[in-house]
């Protein structure tokens, strides 16, 4: 406001002009200075945020139940299979024990196609983990090797020429002397 009227004031100052007709004479003229104030600036005003704390939003938690855990003991057991099919020439068996402290021990045999049979005999507990000992009985029999592939006979037959050399279109000149 006090600059607004500042300038209105400035403005109907007289500045010494009583007209805007050429003024012509020698006495002297003097002008004054306009004046200028300063501007006046005032710090804006900045209102601090209100802070609103949040809502608790902790939950207590579901209770919860356990079922007790249990554990496990090993229990002894003992299982046996067996294949002979001459048919299919399938030889193989299995057999197994475990004397419920957590030792097994067992066997299992299978023939090979050389004609042996292998077995294997081995224990396993948590301490050693599994041992095995291998051994085979019989003698490997190798068939004389006959290869499965023959070549085929070739098939193709080298082609007859269709192509008869032509007979000579050009004759040679008779010599002529001028």
């Amino acid at each position: 406001v006090a600059v607004l009227l500042s300038c209105v004031v400035l403005a109907m100052t007289d500045h010494g002009h009583s007209s805007h007709r050429p003024h012509h004479g020698h006495g002297s003229h003097h002008k004054h200075a306009p004046k200028h104030h300063a501007p006046v600036h005032h710090a804006p005003v900045h209102h601090a945020p209100k802070h609103h704390a949040p809502a608790p939003s902790y939950h207590a938690p579901a209770p919860s139940h356990h079922k007790p855990t249990y554990e496990e003991k090993a229990h002894p057991y003992e299982y046996t299979y067996a294949v002979k099919d001459d048919y299919t020439g399938n030889d193989f068996g299995h057999k197994e024990t475990s004397n419920g402290d957590g030792t097994v021990s067992g066997s299992y045999r299978v023939l090979l196609p050389d004609g042996r049979t292998q077995i294997v005999t081995y224990t396993a507990d948590h301490y050693n983990g599994y041992q095995a000992e291998v051994h085979y009985e019989g003698e490997a029999h190798y068939s004389e090797h006959t290869p499965s592939y023959k070549a085929p006979a070739p098939s193709y037959h080298a082609p007859a020429p269709s192509y008869h050399a032509p007979d000579p279109s050009y004759h040679a000149p008779a010599p002529s002397y001028h």
